[in-house]
């Protein structure tokens, strides 16, 4: 595998075919493709199989964060168009927000929301915008007139039954603008079956920001700035990763932002313990994974960081072998597409 100084952005591109990208969920959440990436050669399974696939005593790491109606819709005192994207709440008044635009907005621009909520461009810090209202609060805003922010490859607007789709099964705690898409794949009978085969399960919290979809735009990966992503870290988690280890479980990681999550904290606290934060760890080829050991993810696109993680997981080389044959078998990519089962690579 190339030392992690080697690599470039083109490393990690690929070319996928439009028609593979899903656009719309099963109609069964578990009756998605499972690509079994553990070993060396790829194997063709369903989600179903899942439980099967794990050993009694491991433990999953689901993220319970929930998807807010994030996109809203206004227009400036010119008449232009503006769509907003609330990437995180900086006050119940003040959000830190992508606008798209003919135009960007400049600081001190005044737009109506939805036709009734007056607010104002307060600020910018390189892409993204910082959006205040004048009353009510962005919570209260986001209920009444939000959107659910499906990811832009889907290339449509949210549809009634996205509602329930864009959302996993154990969402709790709302702030996120985008889903752990891994977890939608769990529904109640998986989930039944993972307890009955004796799995241990616990949560964590990661809010997943808009900037997950933002692209990276140096060659030099070494020099991409990454987002930061609001975590929660609870005792109970820490002490049920404890245990696991101490009984010989493996942790596996439902999601990358799990895995963001669990590995965020060790790298800012020095050990992993209860504690909530933000993350903006950028894990690449070379990083030496200290709490999670299997990782149940989806695809990622190209040149992106969650790419790159999975890389690191699971080998640079190997990775791009399940790329290939996950096209080659025409698996479904992205937020409503298929998952893959990968284990740390130990060189």
């Amino acid at each position: 595998m190339p030392h992690i100084q080697a690599f470039t952005l083109s490393d990690f591109d690929y070319a996928l075919p439009p028609e593979l990208i899903a656009q719309f969920p099963l109609p069964v959440r578990s009756a998605s493709r499972l690509l079994d990436g553990r070993s060396g050669e790829p194997v063709d399974r369903t989600f179903a199989d899942l439980p099967s696939l794990l050993q009694p005593g491991d433990l999953l790491v689901f993220n319970n964060t929930k998807v807010l109606n994030a996109r809203l819709r206004a227009v400036k005192a010119s008449g232009g168009a503006i769509e907003i994207l609330v990437e995180r709440l900086l006050s119940p008044t003040l959000a830190l927000t992508q606008l798209r635009a003919s135009h960007a907005p400049k600081p001190g621009t005044r737009i109506l929301i939805a036709g009734k909520y007056h607010a104002e461009i307060v600020g910018r810090d390189d892409r993204f915008f910082q959006v205040q209202l004048e009353s009510d609060d962005f919570e209260t805003l986001m209920r009444e007139v939000g959107e659910l922010p499906l990811p832009p490859y889907m290339q449509r607007a949210a549809a009634e039954g996205d509602t329930e789709r864009y959302q996993t099964v154990y969402a709790q705690h709302e702030g996120a603008v985008a889903a752990p898409t891994a977890g939608l794949h769990f529904d109640e009978a998986t989930l039944t079956a993972c307890r009955e085969r004796g799995i241990a399960m616990t949560q964590v919290t990661l809010h997943v920001g808009a900037g997950t979809f933002l692209p990276v735009k140096t060659d030099n990966i070494a020099e991409h700035k990454m987002h930061r992503e609001r975590y929660v870290l609870s005792q109970q988690t820490v002490d049920a990763i404890k245990a696991c280890k101490a009984r010989g479980g493996r942790v596996v990681a439902v999601g990358t932002t799990s895995v963001r999550t669990l590995e965020g904290c060790v790298r800012e606290c020095g050990e992993l313990r209860a504690h909530e934060s933000e993350t903006d760890i950028f894990i690449t080829p070379g990083y030496e994974f200290k709490v999670v050991d299997a990782l149940l993810t989806n695809f990622h696109l190209p040149k992106s960081t969650l790419l790159m993680l999975v890389s690191a997981f699971a080998g640079y080389e190997h990775i791009r072998a399940l790329y290939t044959h996950a096209i080659e078998q025409r698996y479904r990519f992205f937020s409503y597409g298929d998952a893959m089962l990968l284990q740390k690579n130990t060189p």
